[in-house]
């Protein structure tokens, strides 16, 4: 039998000009389709994802929901702008250069840490942010 289990897609990957949000809409779709690796359920609606949510000031169970109706990437940022925050250039650079620099030299600098250890990448002293670590635990770069 094939493993049909997957990642999210990379956090880099855009969604109405934000990183991250694509890699939270995927995350429950997959998991609703019994696709998502059982390791990302425990932080589903937390860290990330709700840092991205309290962000654009929306719910992530009402956001979720809507994600499940079958809506596309374009209509979940539909759905952003009509249910959240005002976004404009300025706070889709502010939100980006937050997201892509977690974890170095910030709050989340031990988790990090704890992160690289618990998947063999302790000593990838190259892997500084938690986009960084991802992209390599997840396979999308060595």
């Amino acid at each position: 039998m094939t493993n049909t289990l997957k990642t999210p897609r990379t956090p880099y990957e855009k969604v109405g000009g934000l990183y991250y949000l694509g890699r939270c809409i995927d995350k429950i779709r997959m998991k609703q389709a019994n696709q998502l690796r059982p390791d990302f359920f425990e932080l589903m609606g937390k860290g990330f994802d709700a840092r991205i949510m309290g962000y654009l000031e929306l719910d992530y169970g009402q956001f979720t929901a809507f994600v499940l109706t079958g809506a596309a990437d374009e209509q979940c940022w539909e759905y952003c702008v009509q249910h959240g925050r005002k976004i404009n250039d300025l706070t889709t650079l502010i939100w980006n250069d937050f997201a892509s620099k977690r974890g170095w030299k910030d709050s989340a600098s031990e988790l990090l840490v704890k992160f690289k250890a618990e998947s063999g990448l302790a000593a990838r002293d190259d892997l500084q942010t938690l986009f960084e670590f991802w992209e390599v635990d997840e396979g999308r770069k060595p």
